[in-house]
């Protein structure tokens, strides 16, 4: 940091694993990559190149390799892991992982009907190679999940051998943990929070809005996903109550 200053909120150092910030590269150049990794890199513990983008992102051999120069570690949306199943080629799937070095596969069904036992497979299948991230929720704005079915969903997928749950939203922020206006589904989540640990999940939050919610509902260091590369750094004061949005909401004493 670059000054002192008091009553700040405790903010996990990376390696962490609460605290996350997400951050979705949706075909950054390489330049722009240096940028943000110049700018943010403390920041972000981990980027999605989203949905299927990373199929015709240009370099994406020596993109990934200049986020891991910065120990930033890499995943392929979800979007893209059912391409490739709905497609009857898995295999193909764990050999392109293998191929350009990734540690991390993100397990999803929100575009495909995927039979849970089968996901549960794939996530059990994956993690013996990979860190698995699975996630929950569906892109159909019109397909709503009862509270218990999340809850079921995500604590089997954790079993499965996932290390953490993404509630979804996509990149717009409205479907799955929000309405269609980009409201937070307020009872869905505190239900959620009965029975799965915060520190498992990852929550899909892309609005400000949404991002100040749960930072005012779990803290400084909940794990926020699909954080536009330019909001990095504006979500950092969000966290540290040095924006007007949580300004009050972590001060011991005001003056």
């Amino acid at each position: 940091m670059n000054y002192r200053l008091n009553d700040l909120p405790y903010r996990t150092s990376k390696p962490r694993t609460n605290g996350y910030t997400m951050v979705m590269d949706k075909g950054l150049s390489m330049r722009e990559v240096e940028d943000l990794i110049e700018t943010c890199g403390d920041y972000i513990d981990i980027v999605k190149f989203g949905w299927s983008t990373s199929f015709v992102t240009p370099k994406l051999k020596e993109k990934i390799a200049l986020y891991k120069s910065a120990d930033i570690p890499c995943y392929l949306g979800g979007t893209l892991f059912e391409a490739f199943i709905i497609r009857g080629q898995f295999e193909e799937y764990q050999k392109v992982l293998e191929d350009f070095g990734l540690e991390y596969a993100e397990v999803s069904d929100g575009s495909i009907t995927l039979d849970h036992e089968k996901k549960c497979d794939y996530i059990s299948t994956l993690s013996k190679q990979v860190t698995v991230l699975s996630e929950v929720g569906s892109k159909d704005a019109a397909k709503i999940i009862p509270p218990y079915k999340w809850i079921e969903q995500m604590q089997t997928e954790l079993d499965a051998g996932a290390w953490k749950v993404i509630g979804e939203a996509r990149e717009s922020g409205n479907v799955g943990l929000f309405r269609d206006s980009g409201e937070v589904r307020q009872g869905l989540v505190e239900e959620i929070l009965t029975k799965i640990p915060e520190d498992r999940i990852i929550w899909e939050a892309p609005q400000k809005e949404q991002q100040v919610w749960f930072i005012k509902l779990i803290g400084a260091n909940v794990n926020l996903g699909n954080i536009a590369p330019n909001e990095v750094i504006p979500l950092e004061t969000i966290r540290l109550g040095l924006r007007g949005d949580t300004f009050d909401h972590f001060l011991k004493s005001k003056s």
